[in-house]
């Protein structure tokens, strides 16, 4: 029998990420190599680098700051980061475990070049490479494109699939985030009242999660019979209800969170409504262990619904969350952001970081909401940030 091929040698430092995955990813793909353009990835790749000072946006001069990971299938010490010439302020601080670092670029083409001349000093020859289509600038793909030896492949689906377990560092930045949020939804309702618009509880609830080290990313706030959940000097009054659902994240890594409150004590009918959404949030949650297809979830949920006179107004999606607030698993293609069911049939690992949520358009009640974290842990699953999910009463 032949002899094994060596193992390739490891990287003078360990890399920040499970590099043989990504290998076996990659040659599932028919991939040699990738370019990681997007934000999350990189960071991720890099073991949590992202340079604050392209953290709001990404226009500069005539061009856009465009980060690049230059990754060699089987040969972790061969990766390199391209970054800004600006960005030596943070690695000093900082040190990333990749060796080769360039920091000269200050546009989407002139990244693509020093990302290809590395390539082309690791890699002689041809070369297949692959890209996130949706992260890489026209005018850095065409110039890719364009180099000889070439071949574009896509590399985005097996950067997601190397995202979707979490480690344990990665699933407490999530549990924070979870519990920073709810922690500054009770806040907000324990400290408004009467005639507050929607513009002031939303600020009042990114004032709260700034205060607890979390980047405010948006909140969704509904009030009364209305479903417009966009800001407004809507005012809150006595007997509506109130739901705010809001995405705040920690070292980039999102928590996503609704929770609902009253102004004044809550009647029968809004008991029993909110019961009916916990109800469905429950039953999903119960199929939820290592193994487990994505798809139980939803027929557990679904279940519920059904036998529910509010079947036809009651919305369920459960979806994947980590550094994206919709990635892998993907459990369902018809959900409110379009993508495929690529791993609806698929077993659910440990790791896995899940959102469930429920809602409920009531034509006289208004819109009524539960949306949790859920982490697929070894034995069955844990919830992040699960306090506050009855009506938060507050003195009308």
């Amino acid at each position: 029998m032949p002899a094994a091929a060596p193992a390739p040698p490891a990287p003078a430092v360990a890399p920040a990420f499970d590099h043989r995955q990504l290998d076996e990813l990659m040659e599932r793909a028919g991939l040699d190599a990738l370019l990681a353009t997007s934000k999350h990835n990189v960071q991720y790749l890099l073991g949590g680098h992202r340079y604050f000072f392209f953290d709001y946006m990404d226009a500069i001069g005539i061009s856009r700051y465009l980060p690049v990971v230059v990754y060699v299938r089987g040969r972790p010490e061969a990766t390199a980061y391209i970054g800004n010439a600006t960005e030596d302020w943070q690695l000093e601080n900082r040190p990333l475990w990749v060796s080769d670092v360039e920091l000269s670029s200050w546009g989407a083409v002139d990244a693509i070049d020093r990302a290809l001349a590395h390539l082309r000093r690791v890699h002689p020859g041809a070369v297949t490479v692959g890209i996130e289509p949706s992260f890489l600038p026209a005018d850095a793909y065409l110039r890719l494109s364009r180099e000889p030896g070439v071949t574009v492949g896509d590399a985005y689906l097996a950067l997601e699939r190397l995202r979707a377990r979490k480690t344990p560092e990665e699933l407490a930045l999530v549990e924070q985030a979870s519990e920073a949020i709810v922690e500054s939804m009770v806040a907000v309702f324990r400290s408004h009242g009467p005639g507050t618009t929607k513009n002031e509880l939303v600020e009042a609830l990114r004032r709260e999660q700034t205060d607890r080290g979390l980047i405010f990313e948006y909140c969704l706030a509904s009030m009364g019979t209305s479903f417009n959940r966009g800001v407004s000097e809507q005012a809150w009054r006595r007997g509506e209800v109130l739901c705010l659902d809001s995405g705040g994240n920690l070292g980039g890594y999102i928590g996503d969170v609704a929770r609902m409150a009253v102004l004044g004590e809550p009647d029968g009918e809004l008991q029993d409504l909110l019961g009916y959404i916990e109800e469905a949030q429950q039953a999903a949650r119960r199929p939820i262990r290592p193994g487990a297809r994505g798809e139980e979830i939803f027929a557990a949920a679904d279940e519920v619904v059904r036998r529910s006179e509010f079947a036809g107004s009651t919305f369920f999606v459960a979806h994947g969350m980590g550094l994206v607030s919709h990635e892998a698993p993907r459990l369902t293609a018809s959900g409110p952001v379009p993508y495929p069911n690529d791993h609806g049939d698929l077993p659910l690992e440990p790791g896995m970081v899940l959102s469930i949520e429920t809602t409920l358009l009531h034509p006289t009640r208004g819109f009524i909401k539960l949306e949790d974290t859920v982490v697929v842990s070894d034995g069955a699953y844990r919830a992040f940030g699960d306090g506050a999910r009855d009506w938060s009463v507050v003195d009308g």
